[in-house]
């Protein structure tokens, strides 16, 4: 199972929420190149960013420090906040990203999600942000009426590969993740599917890999000790 560090940016600083809710941000760092360099030297292979920023407005404000990011590391970065367009899809690959993650665009335009599938192929990932069942768009400040089970079940039909699953209710909580949910779509769904939210312990962690997922994404429990990220990195073995 491969790991994946994350860093949220807000106003160029690495920072955490809680629940998604943008009243609940504290800031861990005004430097991200050196919270991704410290990644990368405790052996992650992927970094996993979002930019908060865009992620409500549909712009690139953090641009430039992903950018630094992918210029002074050698980590696999993908990204997700935001991407409504192809031209910030080409905007983010052309700043050395390996992979973007649409999120509100592919519940209110599924025409163009499955478009930009079929003309970047893996390049492209979905965020499936749920609240209660439901699939949350625009900075999770919404919720659509499609189901977990609903969105997923269109998103393998249109070729979509991998998957970041995210319990907004775990998110930031430090509460364990939410292994039932994982459980079933790796079981209905042969997409890569990437576990978020609430992976607040190596038990976490080894609960994840023992599903056979493709990944689990890392935050605050990083940033809090709670998880020793060169741990959780050589518990499950080679990244791939």
């Amino acid at each position: 199972m491969n790991i994946f560090p994350a860093i949220d940016l807000y106003d160029g600083c690495a920072v955490r929420l809680v629940k998604g809710d943008y009243q609940q941000m504290q800031i861990y760092s005004n430097d991200p190149v050196s919270v991704a360099k410290q990644f990368e030297a405790a052996g992650a292979e992927y970094l996993h960013v979002v930019d908060l920023a865009g992620a409500k407005d549909g712009t690139t404000p953090n641009l430039e420090t992903i950018r630094a990011i992918t210029a002074n590391t050698s980590l696999k970065v993908e990204v997700g906040g935001g991407i409504r367009s192809e031209e910030v899809i080409r905007t983010y690959l052309n700043a050395g990203v390996f992979r973007v993650i649409l999120g509100t665009v592919a519940v209110t335009e599924p025409e163009f999600a499955k478009a930009m599938v079929a003309k970047y192929g893996e390049q492209i990932a979905v965020g499936v942000d749920i609240r209660d069942g439901f699939v949350a768009i625009k900075g999770w400040t919404e919720t659509s009426a499609l189901s977990c089970r609903e969105f997923c079940k269109g998103l393998s039909e249109i070729g979509v590969k991998t998957i970041i699953c995210t319990d907004i209710s775990k998110d930031g909580c430090l509460s364990g993740t939410n292994l039932p949910l994982y459980r079933q779509l790796s079981e209905e769904f042969s997409m890569n599917i990437v576990a978020s939210g609430g992976v607040s312990s190596l038990d976490d962690v080894r609960a994840l890999k023992a599903m056979n997922l493709y990944g689990a994404i890392l935050g605050k429990a990083l940033y809090t000790g709670n998880i020793d990220l060169a741990e959780a990195v050589k518990l499950c073995g080679a990244q791939n």
